[in-house]
């Protein structure tokens, strides 16, 4: 399996003919953040599971040349708040050698940080946890 320590640089991947394995390590708080691609592009997400899809701060979305605001807005709940959110759907989404297309996420004008690798793409793997170490596996 591909492992991806919080904030390496490049993670080291193996392919398998099936399914794409990898492993995250959690930081000191516990969190598990990783180095992604979303259409081609690297982005620093942290892993939630309490996010329904990915979430893009807007600063994040236009230089990933998203054209966000062409999305439907709608009011979504957050750990901030009920705040206005564009949808919008992302060709490709990748994470070590796991790559999923037409992923759903929102564009968070305001309040995020850092990008949230939610369920929209989390509940396309299988996920395993063993102490500071999560395991996801491509499904299909």
């Amino acid at each position: 399996p591909a492992t991806i320590n919080p904030g390496a640089r490049q993670a080291e991947t193996t392919s398998r003919p099936r399914h794409g394995t990898v492993e995250l390590q959690a930081d000191r708080g516990g969190h598990f953040s990783a180095r992604a691609e979303i259409n081609g592009r690297t982005v620093e997400v942290m892993v939630d599971t309490g996010a329904t899809v990915i979430a893009l701060p807007a600063s994040e979305a236009r230089r990933l040349g998203l054209d966000y605001r062409k999305g439907p807005r709608v009011m979504s709940s957050t750990a901030g708040g009920v705040v206005p959110v564009y949808g919008v759907s992302l060709d490709t989404v990748r994470l070590g050698d796991i790559e999923l297309r037409s992923v759903a996420a929102v564009v968070v004008e305001q309040g995020l940080e850092m990008p949230l690798l939610g369920m929209s793409f989390l509940n396309r793997v299988e996920m395993r946890r063993e102490g500071q170490t999560m395991t996801l596996i491509r499904r299909f």
